[in-house]
């Protein structure tokens, strides 16, 4: 009942802050959830300080109760993985295929590598020079670079729906966000065991394996899923019955993938799509109308499921004590990931021969739309208790707010001012 309880209280909350947000802030549905939550969080800190005991207590304890990485990575992310995915046109994402394939697993890597190093190099040998000291070993700056490089799917879906940019460039931004979440896993496991002092094999073999079988291992399982899913769903040919394969899918998949110790996001990824192609060629007969209800159900689901973990995000600032010490290193990450962002990005459209050639506008979409969100808070929690973990939490949450506010709300500005031929 504690559970049930304490998802009825955020479930209230977040129906309360869309209507403030809808009836008086009239901001995209996240972005407005997300921001009301930070400004009564800081109320309910500014409070917390005066007043020792009460309700306001109480909730600020109810949401430090919360693992917000385990609800969100092993269950809230499937079911808006999958909600994503099924959206999403497969025949767009195969004319973009090469870009979605380097930015998702390339451009992963050097992100993680640029930030560790320009942020080792800020921290440890450039500020001293002006008397300020904030000291953080190399394999912490890369273990941030590798929490903070990949993009996030969630933030990045929610906002592109209301951005006027091009078809191309949206696929190449959302598909990225939906795949790179192999490589990042693979690289933030290995990197994390590093700086925990775990023994772990580093040779190419095995870091090769290690990505293969999460990632790989992960999207085969989830098209297995689809494909039974979708005849299932064909022959069925019955709205209610669809629903409930699509939730067995999300909901028995994860349970199997958990079980086999490979990727659940990129099997939810996997499954929406090959379900999603099943949906609309079924639309384009005129079969039925269970596409329509199967698609009306999850863009529910999403909404709902966008509002909490939005919600979540802005009231995590309730977990980080002192924020306002750490505003020095959260503005050199901002600029520090933006740059990295840029050459990674950068490096990928010189070396590699791509179909198309990225024009400057695109390049410059392409880095100003590669949002950061609540997987990469959930990935900095995650980290165990140490004298760094508050730290980099700190950083992560000032990103994650520069980029879904700032990015997430000038986007579509940007792709008004820049023409893409």
């Amino acid at each position: 009942m504690e559970l049930y309880y304490s998802f009825s209280i955020l479930i209230v909350i977040a129906t309360v802050f869309s209507y403030v947000n809808i009836r008086f802030l009239k901001l995209p549905s996240t972005i407005g959830i997300m921001v009301i939550a930070m400004i009564v969080s800081i109320l309910l800190v500014f409070i917390g300080n005066l007043v020792t005991t009460g309700p306001l207590q109480d909730f600020s304890t109810l949401i430090g109760s919360l693992n917000f990485s385990e609800i969100l990575m092993n269950g809230m992310l499937n079911f808006l993985l999958f909600a994503g995915a099924i959206h999403i046109n497969i025949n767009d994402l195969k004319e973009q295929r090469v870009p979605v394939i380097i930015f998702s697993t390339l451009s992963v890597i050097i992100s993680t590598f640029v930030i560790g190093f320009a942020l080792y190099f800020l921290l440890n040998r450039l500020l001293p020079m002006v008397d300020l000291h904030l000291e953080i070993p190399f394999i912490y700056c890369l273990l941030f670079g590798s929490l903070i490089s990949p993009t996030d799917p969630i933030a990045v879906l929610s906002i592109l729906k209301q951005a006027n940019v091009s078809k191309s460039v949206e696929t190449k931004v959302a598909g990225e966000s939906l795949f790179n979440d192999g490589v990042a896993v693979v690289v933030f496991a290995v990197i994390l065991k590093l700086a925990q002092g775990e023994s772990i094999d580093l040779s190419v073999t095995n870091i090769v394996w290690l990505f293969v079988k999460e990632a790989c291992g992960g999207f085969l399982v989830g098209l297995l899923l689809g494909y039974i899913a979708a005849k299932a769903m064909r022959t069925a040919n019955d709205y209610k019955v669809s629903v409930l394969i699509t939730l067995s899918v999300v909901m028995g998949g994860s349970l199997i993938v958990h079980a086999m110790h490979i990727s659940g996001p990129l099997a939810m990824v996997a499954a929406g799509l090959i379900i999603g192609e099943s949906k609309r060629k079924r639309k384009e007969n005129e079969e039925s109308n269970t596409s329509n209800h199967v698609g009306h159900f999850w863009e529910l689901l999403d909404e709902v499921f966008n509002a909490i973990l939005f919600l979540f995000i802005g009231f995590e600032l309730l977990l980080i004590p002192n924020l306002q010490n750490y505003w020095l290193i959260g503005c050199i990450c901002i600029v520090v990931v933006l740059f990295a962002r840029y050459i990674s990005i950068k490096i990928p459209t010189l070396i590699i021969p791509f179909k198309e050639k990225f024009s400057s506008g695109t390049i410059k979409i392409l880095v100003w739309g590669g949002l950061r969100g609540g997987v990469s808070i959930a990935l900095a929690l995650s980290i165990a208790e140490g004298p760094f973990k508050q730290v980099l939490i700190a950083a992560t949450y000032f990103v994650v707010v520069f980029s879904i506010i700032v990015q997430g709300l000038t986007i579509g500005k940007l792709a008004k001012k820049i023409k893409i031929s």
